[in-house]
């Protein structure tokens, strides 16, 4: 059965326990798993397709809790790789009322940054799956380089590329060097998925329209744009077809993108979509259902625990 692979950042998110105050003025948080590619391989197990998790955590209790979280929802953890060199990652996380976020990392390094193209292995890509990845492990480190190898090998395997920004200003020092990395990577995923206040930052072009048009290189087939409450635009080179978000009163919007374009990927898996047809995911019901997934993570508190099962999906009354 294929599976979806994400690759990238596998942390600790620390939720402050109030909500509406500045992060230098939390008092008490908890944690929880978290990291984008995490949170995309979580939703999809925990839909029912298989998922595998590659990156680096430290030999920690932070790492030892990440790997039992993720086993928990059932994503593989075998392809994870520990080490005593550095720690794992962690983030800071404040809410405002409307459930947006502020965040503080701590990872210099993260042990996620150390994950080398040696430890990437061409037997974890087989045709049909789905490489999944962010841009937070992009930086200059070990761990581009092995983004770059895992690449190789699902291009190589005919697997889908599917890439999300999520772009994150703090961890980059120059963000020259931040636009002109995501100009080296997306032109390598067939799946794109962009919010509406990344766009003019990744093309460097105000209007949408053609923002969008200028995403069309390399192996991109499909852009997928959301835009908050508002809803989400799937885009091909010819079509396009925009589907309004569902009603939800959100608590945490932690999560919500990563559940979005997890519910995409479940699709794709779970209809059987190959790469010389991905375009097929522009049908609305694809996009609803991604819509249903990522209204129950916002109307719960963190990410990975959020995530719903293929039931509670289907229950939901829209």
């Amino acid at each position: 059965m294929p599976k979806l692979i994400a690759m990238g950042e596998l942390l600790i998110d620390f939720i402050p326990n109030e909500k509406n105050i500045p992060l230098k003025d939390v008092f008490a948080f908890s944690k929880a798993a978290g990291g984008a590619p995490a949170n995309v391989a979580a939703c999809v197990a925990k839909l029912g397709y298989p998922s595998k998790m590659i990156t680096k955590l430290g030999t920690d209790a932070f790492g030892d809790y990440l790997v039992e979280t993720l086993d928990q929802v059932g994503v593989d953890t075998s392809s994870i790789v520990r080490t005593d060199e550095a720690n794992t990652a962690l983030a800071f996380v404040s809410l405002r009322a409307d459930g947006e976020r502020d965040f503080s990392f701590y990872r210099n390094p993260s042990a996620d940054m150390l994950l080398s193209e040696e430890e990437i292995q061409e037997e974890w890509f087989e045709p049909g799956d789905i490489l999944h990845f962010c841009s937070v492990d992009l930086i200059e480190a070990p761990v581009k380089y092995a983004h770059l190898k895992a690449i190789e090998y699902a291009l190589k395997h005919q697997c889908i590329i599917s890439f999300d920004p999520n772009l994150r200003f703090p961890l980059w020092k120059d963000l020259e060097v931040y636009h002109k990395t995501l100009q080296e990577f997306l032109p390598l995923a067939h799946i794109l998925k962009i919010s509406t206040d990344e766009l003019e930052f990744i093309t460097r072009i105000q209007d949408q329209e053609e923002a969008i048009q200028s995403l069309f290189q390399g192996n991109v087939k499909v852009v997928l744009l959301t835009d908050g409450a508002v809803g989400a635009t799937v885009y091909t080179k010819k079509h396009s077809l925009f589907v309004p978000t569902l009603p939800v009163k959100a608590v945490d919007t932690t999560g919500a993108g990563d559940s979005f374009i997890g519910g995409i990927l479940y699709q794709v898996l779970a209809r059987g979509i190959p790469l010389a047809e991905i375009e097929r995911v522009m049908y609305r019901q694809t996009v609803l259902f991604a819509h249903r997934v990522s209204r129950i993570v916002v109307s719960r508190y963190g990410a990975i625990p959020a995530m719903p099962s293929l039931k509670e999906v289907d229950l939901q009354n829209d």
